[in-house]
């Protein structure tokens, strides 16, 4: 059986340079989407529709951007109450773009302590996370809990921790993704953490070992793919590769290596649907 997929690249990763820079790379490597940056007040929805219409991509996806001010799972309820807020404002983005997928993680990035006991925590995220679930299921779309390595958070690290929360927070819209670099660090078997996912993954983000291109690390990309054929994956498969610095978020601000940018655009999309069409 033949399963579908699409590509897109998130926009992040390619630090300051112009929308249009961004998807006019995107088109000459035959992405079919992009994943935009998740700050919908700095967003012009009619040009971007224009410019996406112009180099033939759709949005795949709306990547949140989790700062100290969106921690929906912060000890402050105004904090949390705002992250709910900025949630919703992604949700409504995606529907703008007729993209069917939000990315949620549910700690601010880089807190790697906890503010109260575990158990207030999570029903913190439970509670905020129906809130955002209900609102998606209004607009259609879904959100993907996120789950990151132990050096950017403390609160979930691993698939199973996601499915648990996911099934603690009960609601339709509210599912899983997978990204690579993390599962990496964090899983005992990368494979087999998909699959556990099964029909609950909605969304993926590939990059390799060392956070740069696929194909460039020692992934086994292979038992992936077979593993999400297995599950019978038909969605998006977004690349997020990273500048090698010690601290990529920092370093991608003042990138401007556009070499970098096209290579590892390029060798991620053909070395990755080299895999796809390899794995029966």
């Amino acid at each position: 059986m033949t399963f579908v997929v699409k590509f897109s690249v998130t926009q992040w990763i390619y630090g300051e340079e112009s929308l249009e820079t961004t998807v006019k790379r995107l088109s000459k490597f035959n992405y079919d989407g992009i994943e935009l940056k998740g700050e919908p007040k700095e967003v012009n929805v009619r040009e971007t529709k224009q410019l996406l219409k112009k180099y033939g991509l759709e949005v795949s996806s709306i990547c949140g951007i989790y700062t100290p001010e969106r921690d929906l799972i912060n000890a402050n309820e105004k904090i949390r109450r705002n992250a709910i807020r900025y949630v919703k404002d992604c949700i409504e983005m995606a529907a703008n773009f007729n993209a069917k997928v939000v990315i949620v993680v549910p700690s601010a990035v880089t807190k790697t302590r906890s503010m109260a006991p575990l158990d207030m925590e999570w029903n913190w995220a439970i509670e905020s996370l129906k809130e955002v679930g209900d609102y998606g299921a209004e607009l259609s779309v879904i959100l993907a809990l996120e789950a990151l390595n132990r050096f950017e958070t403390y609160f979930v690290n691993k698939m199973d921790q996601l499915l648990r929360l996911m099934k603690d927070v009960n609601s339709k819209n509210v599912r899983v993704m997978a990204d690579t670099f993390h599962m990496n660090i964090e899983e005992v078997n990368l494979a087999e953490a998909i699959r556990r996912a099964d029909k609950n993954l909605v969304h993926v983000h590939l990059s390799d070992s060392n956070r740069q291109a696929v194909g460039m690390g020692h992934i086994d990309f292979h038992s992936i793919v077979n593993a999400l054929k297995d599950i019978s994956y038909d969605r998006y498969l977004t690349m997020e590769f990273l500048p090698p610095a010690a601290d990529p978020y920092i370093a991608i601000k003042g990138f401007r290596d556009v070499e970098f940018y096209d290579t590892f655009t390029r060798e991620s999309i053909e070395f990755t649907k080299k895999i796809w069409a390899e794995v029966k």
